[in-house]
């Protein structure tokens, strides 16, 4: 899916002026993650991109980008409407966590995205990053996690920080965000991905620029 046609996506800018909001997840698909946890993961996706095209806002107005770092960075999604989105590609479990890359990749990907709206002159809402991890990074990541939390702090981007399973490394997604991280209880990525929808639903349907209060979380938190 990271070779959507481009072409597509920019001339989907003047055939559908709606304002948009763009969603990166950033997702831990590392070696830790094979079995049930990475089986979870994927059906909690599809779960969150069906939700999204059958919202007449949302399909519409939200963007999403997917991210993965497990082993090496992959960009599994370029920024595509929920609607255009038809199969997402299985996501695999494998090697080490290289979190600040993927981190990074993100960012510059929010970056142009931005630049083709504002280009295209269309509005679009505060974009969000979502950063699922079950572990602790292997690489040098405290640069990502300066910029990001920076971002987050100049209103420039919503980021939501979420530790998978007792392993999480809490302390350390903490630094990502000015919001606290939280751990998902148990393997409850289908209910963390339902409030992911129902959130992107609130933003798609309110004014570009105005404050959105997120959904309980009393399905998935488990703090």
């Amino acid at each position: 899916m990271s070779g959507f046609d481009l072409t597509l996506l920019k001339s989907d800018l003047i055939e559908n002026p709606t304002a948009r909001c763009a969603c990166a997840l950033v997702l831990d698909t590392s070696g830790s993650m094979g079995g049930a946890p990475i089986d979870e993961l994927n059906g909690g996706m599809a779960q969150f991109i069906d939700e999204l095209r059958h919202d007449d806002f949302a399909s519409y107005a939200v963007e999403v980008g997917v991210f993965t770092f497990g082993g090496s960075v992959r960009e599994a999604l370029s920024f595509t409407p929920a609607y255009q989105i038809q199969d997402l590609a299985k996501l695999q479990a494998r090697g080490g966590t290289p979190m600040g890359e993927a981190v990074e990749l993100a960012i510059e990907r929010l970056a142009g995205r931005k630049a083709e709206y504002q280009k295209a002159g269309v509005s679009y809402y505060q974009p969000w990053l979502v950063l699922m991890s079950d572990g602790a990074p292997t690489d040098s990541w405290q640069a990502a996690a300066r910029r990001l939390r920076q971002m987050a702090q100049d209103r420039k981007v919503t980021v939501l920080a979420i530790g998978i399973g007792e392993g999480a490394a809490l302390d350390v997604l903490a630094e990502f965000s000015t919001r606290a991280p939280k751990r998902l209880a148990g393997m409850k990525f289908r209910e963390f991905f339902q409030w992911l929808s129902q959130s992107m639903e609130r933003v798609s349907q309110s004014t570009p620029g105005t404050g959105v209060p997120l959904a309980a979380t009393d399905s998935w938190d488990a703090i």
